[in-house]
């Protein structure tokens, strides 16, 4: 019954723990039914299966940068058109958007290539001045409003999800890592193995062991397949 436990997947790694446990507990072999080591390697078992499809962050990334995607096509849509606006001197209310291009430069014109938290700092304060009364008029007189109030949103949605990722971040933190889990559930599994081979020669343990030597060797071959086309276990 040996096999590398270390170069099985994640994933392989629980399922040859599940079978082994399930086929031990089947009801065919009262010789280990209540074994410490079985019982062991079941609570060890139930521990990893909570935690090992957990990614190491919440899964929200890409949601926050959807969220980032929308509120800086938002950002450069307002910014180009009051670049472009300002540059028609005949234009009416093109001094407006002078005025407003100007407020844009003085926290940056470059905001949606800024780090997520750089990004929400710089355009929260851009929406404050943007939102004084002087400026609330110069928008108006512009009839971009809705524009204005899209960016808002926008940016308040990404807050949102950032806040949730930032939340669901730290309720990972609480749970056991994978890693730490995988260890003792190998060493787990190890004991047990080494308990079955040991009693092998056994008449009650003979038919326990070769049925779980067989689903070791079918978890064995399934990561030599795996290996040989190239894909990461």
């Amino acid at each position: 019954m040996k096999i590398t436990l270390t170069s099985l997947s994640t994933k392989n790694l629980a399922t040859l723990a599940q079978r082994i446990i399930n086929s031990s507990q089947s009801g065919n072999y009262t010789i280990i039914e209540g074994h410490p080591l079985l019982m062991a390697l079941a609570t060890s078992y139930s521990t990893y299966d909570a935690v090992y499809t957990k990614l190491t962050y919440s899964g929200k990334g890409k949601e926050v940068a959807a969220a980032d995607k929308e509120r800086d096509a938002a950002y450069s849509s307002i910014k180009a058109f009051l670049n472009g606006y300002r540059k028609l001197p005949f234009a009416a209310n093109h001094t407006d958007a002078e005025a407003l291009y100007t407020i844009f430069k003085q926290f940056g014109l470059n905001l949606d290539t800024l780090s997520y938290s750089a990004q929400t700092a710089q355009l929260k304060k851009l929406i404050e001045e943007l939102e004084k009364p002087e400026n609330i008029q110069r928008i108006e007189n512009l009839t971009i409003t809705t524009a204005f109030n899209d960016l808002k949103t926008k940016h308040q949605a990404f807050e949102t999800v950032f806040a949730e990722q930032a939340e669901a971040n730290a309720d990972l933190r609480t749970i056991a890592s994978a890693s730490s889990t995988r260890k003792e559930l190998e060493q787990r599994l190890r004991s047990y193995f080494s308990l079955i081979t040991a009693m092998k020669d056994m008449p009650e343990w003979s038919k326990l062991y070769y049925d779980l030597n067989e689903i070791v060797k079918a978890a064995k071959n399934s990561t030599l397949l795996t290996n040989g086309n190239n894909t990461p276990t």
